[in-house]
């Protein structure tokens, strides 16, 4: 297993978790802390309580306790906390994983799952290209994805309206991940890596002008109260992974396991089931308090256009496995 970086700053936040949920660790033999990057009202949120409840009405081995809101880690320290073992499990964006394994950020690549229909294929459980970013992730990490959480597609918010790629050239856009920032620079703009629970006060600040994210963060994180349009570009597919420390994973009952896995597979297809109407309710929202901005096919093609470079530049530096992910979402 790689190192990912420093971990005495991970462990301590560790320590404190321990400390926060030992009375209820003690009333189980083993306890499950698992670190959320949003709020708990969040689709994901209440996704991951549901495999909680799962897991909990068919064992009593397992204490399962959550941290919302990025209480302990933020989403870009999440596959060190986990793959170290300083915390059992956590939520976070793919792309988070891409220091390890490049071949996470085909999800982002700009128009390569750009419908549900691709998006389906893609992510289905056991399909080539999921299984090898899985194979992938748990080699490199030693962090086991249990189940993918479907987010949505892509939009941008800004504070100026976005059309189409010449009014986002010279702007400061916020990404969450290496490839979202090939495809900023694409367009023209200077990308800035942040975390999620850091936009609000970015895009109050001024610190960027314009920022990418999905339709349900925009809505849990309240952006639209310091961003003023928001363009439906859904050019690329955003996936959070629940994953758990591997020796963790091995070192539960074979029931219990079995339990944790049935319980993310159940889990993962309601979400997946549900994303697309969740967006639309998100939207619907949104619609009266920030201003939407829905692209015609001429304009979506001119944003394909741009970006269609960085299809070639995922291939030619994300190495073997992120060429064989592009070649099977392809076939799509």
């Amino acid at each position: 297993m790689k190192t990912l970086g420093k971990k005495t700053a991970l462990l301590g936040a560790a320590a404190v978790a321990a400390f926060l949920a030992a009375g209820a660790a003690a009333q189980a033999d083993t306890a499950i802390r698992v670190t959320l990057q949003l709020p708990e009202t969040h689709p994901l949120g209440v996704n991951l309580n549901a495999w909680k409840g799962c897991v909990e009405a068919q064992t009593d081995e397992l204490d399962i306790q959550i941290f919302p809101s990025a209480q302990l880690y933020k989403d870009n320290q999440v596959p060190e906390a986990v793959g170290s073992g300083a915390i059992e499990m956590g939520t976070a964006s793919l792309t988070r994983f891409a220091g390890s394994v490049p071949a996470v950020d085909a999800v982002y690549v700009p128009f390569l799952l750009d419908t549900p229909e691709k998006v389906a294929k893609f992510t289905a459980p056991g399909s080539p290209a999921r299984a090898a970013i899985d194979d992938a992730v748990l080699r490199e990490t030693g962090a086991r994805i249990l189940w993918w959480q479907a987010f949505g597609r892509t939009i941008y918010l800004s504070k100026d309206p976005i059309r189409v790629p010449d009014d986002i050239k010279g702007k400061k856009v916020r990404t969450f991940g290496k490839l979202l920032g090939w495809t900023a620079e694409a367009l023209g703009a200077a990308p800035t890596l942040m975390s999620g629970s850091k936009q609000f006060l970015a895009y109050q600040q001024g610190a960027v002008d314009a920022g990418i994210t999905g339709l349900t963060g925009a809505k849990s994180r309240k952006l639209y109260e310091v961003m003023d349009y928001m363009t439906l570009t859904y050019d690329s597919d955003i996936e959070f992974v629940a994953v758990m420390n591997d020796e963790v994973y091995q070192g539960l009952s074979d029931a219990n396991r079995k339990v944790v896995d049935d319980c993310g597979a159940k889990v993962e297809k309601e979400l997946r089931d549900s994303v697309f109407e969740i967006e639309a309710e998100a939207l619907a929202y949104l619609r009266d308090k920030i201003t939407v901005i829905e692209l015609t096919d001429e304009e979506r093609a001119q944003w394909r256009e741009a970006t269609a470079a960085v299809v070639d530049r995922f291939v030619s530096e994300g190495g073997e496995t992120a060429a064989k992910v592009v070649e099977e979402a392809q076939k799509f």
